[in-house]
């Protein structure tokens, strides 16, 4: 009996199944199949059949389910050969998430030199079109902008451990001082020489919106942002921009970086789990460190104090990584809030405790749908 039932196994991420079948990507041969309601037929994501629209298709982790649901195998492609006989086993694509994070630690392994779309795609076997189109949906970038982002990340914290600048623009992995200055000054909101004297005559923007957390402080430079900071009161919340940046030409502009502010929200609210927003923040070179270790934590997930400092090498740190996160001028951006003591305990926040505490729920609430955003189970 054709059952053509339409009903998909949750293990597999829709939108990379489509996307796969869209490109006939080979990293996901093997591991699904696509039915087509129309003609009763399963195939392989490389089938070099007429592509059905998305609306008829249903995707399958075993050839078992799909001719359970009452499709035939293509005998074009041939699903059987790759994915198995009926009682093969059941596998999973890799998801947008893993595929994200498999490129950004690719990218961050080769920050100091170029790294072309085409050589990261072989790198990941996917092809460069679908990757960019992954990776921008993902992040809100190119892999060549967070490229760039990471290489000016890594100059910023060079030149803000004292080394020179004409040193520090070679190890970032600039070929030229003509590469730095044509891009950073803009993305630094100074030039790279005045950024080593502290940034005195930067031009800040911000903005102030609501959010489930009270009232949130967006503050950026050219292109990047240096704070988000959370409070009751628009006059409070600027004092404490004012406090951090007392040299710098403050204005209130609320069009600008819109599109920064509404990544921020949508994370907020669990829609874009996934931030990778360019910052412009000035700090050590240890309190960079740590930051960037805090922006690997998963959402959803926690770790220690001193589980962030053995990550970074240094596992009597933990003290000073306790001071890095409370001193963290991006709320959010940087999730310090992930950060617990290693009791379970959430520990203490700059923003407060209660908001610390509703953004672990919500995080965990959003990641794991069976549990209740009030829950009070610790990490």
């Amino acid at each position: 009996m054709n059952q053509l039932t339409g009903q998909t196994p949750t293990l597999l991420d829709q939108a990379a199944c489509w996307a796969a079948v869209e490109e006939r990507d080979r990293l996901f041969e093997g591991l699904f199949v696509y039915a087509v309601r129309s003609t009763g037929i399963y195939c392989k994501p490389t089938c070099p059949s007429r592509r059905p629209r998305r609306d008829q298709v249903t995707f399958y982790t075993t050839c078992a389910e799909a001719e359970a649901a009452g499709y035939r195998a293509c005998k074009r492609c041939h699903p059987q050969a790759t994915l198995g006989a009926p009682a093969g086993a059941s596998l999973s694509p890799l998801s947008q998430t893993d595929v994200i994070e498999k490129a950004m630690q690719v990218i961050d392994a080769n920050v100091d030199e170029p790294l072309p779309l085409e050589a990261l795609s072989q790198e990941l076997h996917i092809s460069p079109s679908h990757l960019h189109r992954l990776f921008k949906s993902a992040t809100g970038l190119t892999p060549r902008q967070y490229a760039a982002g990471q290489r000016l990340e890594k100059f910023k914290a060079q030149v803000r451990g004292g080394q020179a600048v004409t040193e520090a623009l070679y190890e970032a992995g600039y070929s030229s001082s003509s590469r730095l200055y044509e891009g950073a000054s803009a993305r630094l909101g100074m030039t790279p020489a005045s950024y080593r004297r502290g940034g005195q005559g930067m031009d800040i923007r911000y903005t102030i919106v609501d959010t489930y957390l009270g009232r949130m402080l967006v503050a950026a430079t050219a292109q990047g942002i240096c704070s988000v900071c959370f409070g009751e009161e628009d006059a409070r919340l600027e004092t404490i921009l004012g406090d951090e940046y007392p040299a710098a030409s403050l204005s209130r502009d609320d069009a600008s970086f819109k599109t920064w502010v509404d990544a921020l929200l949508r994370h907020l609210e669990g829609a874009q789990p996934r931030l990778a927003l360019p910052l412009d923040l000035q700090a050590t070179a240890f309190q960079l460190r740590v930051w960037e270790e805090l922006r690997k934590i998963p959402y959803g997930e926690t770790r220690s104090y001193a589980e962030v400092a053995r990550a970074m090498g240094e596992p009597k740190a933990v003290r000073a990584v306790a001071n890095a996160c409370a001193s963290n001028p991006a709320a959010i951006v940087t999730p310090c809030h992930r950060v617990v003591r290693s009791d379970g305990q959430p520990g203490g926040y700059r923003w407060g405790a209660p908001r610390k505490q509703a953004l672990l729920a919500r995080e965990r609430s959003e990641r794991d749908p069976g549990r209740a955003p009030g829950s009070k189970e610790q990490a």
